[in-house]
């Protein structure tokens, strides 16, 4: 434990005072966290509010919402240490976890950051995928009839999306990808918009009698409907989930005023808007195709015109390529600054050039030859890890178990207590009464989504066929 806890310490370390110009205000930081937040987590809201039902799925939007939004602000403080305004700079989530925790706790937060991280980009390599097979095969419907067999190339499709990220990956990081992290902010308030009008439209030309029931769809048997209930959870887990980068984008901020002031309000706004997204789609996507309400709402059957649902999944595509980045660039850090400080003179590390971008804010980017070998590396890894397992649903619910108690709960709460100084008493009770419930529900919902891609290999034929 104590070797492993050197390595992850000398991999975030590297090259760390190396600093960068921060640029950033509350809007810049609200489009990265809304980047980051509305993915594909928002398709899947439908059916998990189906398997909740009217009561407990509305409940379980809005409190996954409130535990969220109390631990970002917490982590917000952790950004500087000792003191949350004055204090030093932490450039990432495990360098505030260092200033604050034990070594061992260092080494289990970038255990849980990075494969969730990593986790979060096959998700996404997966949704994107079903977007584009969902386009192609909407075109061939409209070419050849509804009677046409139109099986869309998911391995193909998949590995075009990744050439895109391959490219987009040599860009240096975050603070250089603002306008990437801005349009896709805007892709994502499109085709949420384009889903809940069309949910909404389908509602309407049913009558507007509100389909469902109160304690959601059934179920095969009662241990089917508890998984399907654990899947739904983790769906809505992982819709929240952006605890991994806040502590990233919060280093792009320029100061004043403060960065956990910045950050605060960021977070106020972009999980404040997307919660009010996530009500209304789950909510109207449910009334309107009630216990039958598919894993993907953009993959529903006789949903609005096709063209609209097209520009749906493009704007989907677009949002995701924007996402994938702001996932993948704190892996990309990492990698180098441990690559660079295993090898610092090596030439093949220390080589670089130049080249000119038109779109960029400084006009060009230093492409490196080792890390256009090492990115290129770790998104072809993510696409083969997508390819073999691409199930929508139960991928989503494995990255919210994963990824919400450690790092959206766990460590913030702990840094807190450490930073406040807070002994037993009734607040420290309170924060690890939260914790616990918070460990509870990542637990069994961990359980639920590993029981279920199990289950899906099992009846799947063709683990290279991309399915919702």
């Amino acid at each position: 434990m104590d070797k492993s806890g050197a390595a992850a310490d000398d991999v975030e370390r590297g090259d760390y005072e190396q600093e960068h110009e921060r640029t950033g205000t509350v809007w810049t930081a609200t489009a990265h966290i809304v980047t980051a937040v509305i993915g594909s987590g928002v398709l899947a809201l439908a059916w998990s509010v189906a398997q909740l039902g009217w009561v407990a799925g509305p409940l379980a939007l809005a409190g996954f919402a409130c535990v969220t939004y109390y631990t970002s602000t917490l982590l917000a403080n952790a950004y500087r240490a000792p003191h949350p305004v004055t204090g030093d700079r932490n450039r990432t989530y495990m360098d505030a976890v260092r200033s604050y925790l034990s070594p061992r706790e260092v080494f289990m937060c970038g255990i849980a950051q990075y494969v969730n991280l990593w986790g979060t980009m096959v998700g996404y390599t997966i949704t994107a995928t079903i977007s584009m097979a969902a386009i192609r095969q909407s075109d061939c419907i409209r070419r050849s009839g509804a009677g046409a067999h139109c099986d869309a190339p998911g391995t193909v499709l998949m590995l075009a999306f990744s050439v895109v990220q391959v490219v987009l990956s040599q860009f240096p990081g975050l603070e250089h990808i603002t306008w990437l992290s801005v349009v896709a902010a805007a892709m994502s308030f499109a085709y949420s918009f384009i889903g809940l009008g069309l949910s909404v439209g389908q509602w309407l030309s049913h009558g507007g009698g509100l389909d469902g029931k109160v304690a959601g769809a059934a179920a095969a048997s009662s241990t089917k409907k508890l998984w399907n209930v654990l899947l739904a959870l983790g769906n809505i887990a992982f819709a929240y989930t952006f605890a991994e980068v806040l502590i990233e984008i919060q280093d792009t901020l320029k100061s004043p005023p403060p960065e956990n002031k910045t950050m605060k309000k960021a977070a106020m706004y972009g999980i404040g808007a997307t919660t009010v997204f996530y009500i209304s789609v789950g909510c109207a996507g449910y009334a309107a195709f009630g216990s039958n309400a598919p894993g993907n709402i953009l993959t529903a059957a006789g949903l609005g015109p096709y063209w609209l649902v097209d520009i749906a999944n493009m704007c989907l595509i677009l949002h995701l390529i924007g996402a994938y980045q702001v996932y993948a660039q704190p892996i990309f850090a990492s990698v180098e600054r441990w690559a660079a400080s295993r090898w610092p003179e090596a030439k093949f590390i220390n080589s670089a050039y130049t080249v000119s971008i038109p779109l960029m804010q400084r006009g060009s980017v230093t492409v490196a030859p080792y890390k256009l070998v090492l990115r290129t590396v770790i998104v072809v890894a993510t696409t083969l890890v997508a390819m073999m397992i691409p199930f929508f649903n139960a991928v989503l619910g494995l990255l919210g178990a994963f990824s919400f108690w450690p790092l959206t709960v766990y460590f913030p709460i702990r840094m807190h207590i450490a930073q406040c100084n807070i002994t037993r008493g009734r607040k420290w009770y309170l924060l690890q009464g939260l914790s616990m419930v918070c460990l509870i529900i990542s637990v069994a919902v961990g359980i639920g989504s590993v029981t279920d891609i199990v289950d899906s290999l099992k009846v799947s034929s063709n683990p290279f066929k991309t399915v919702s």
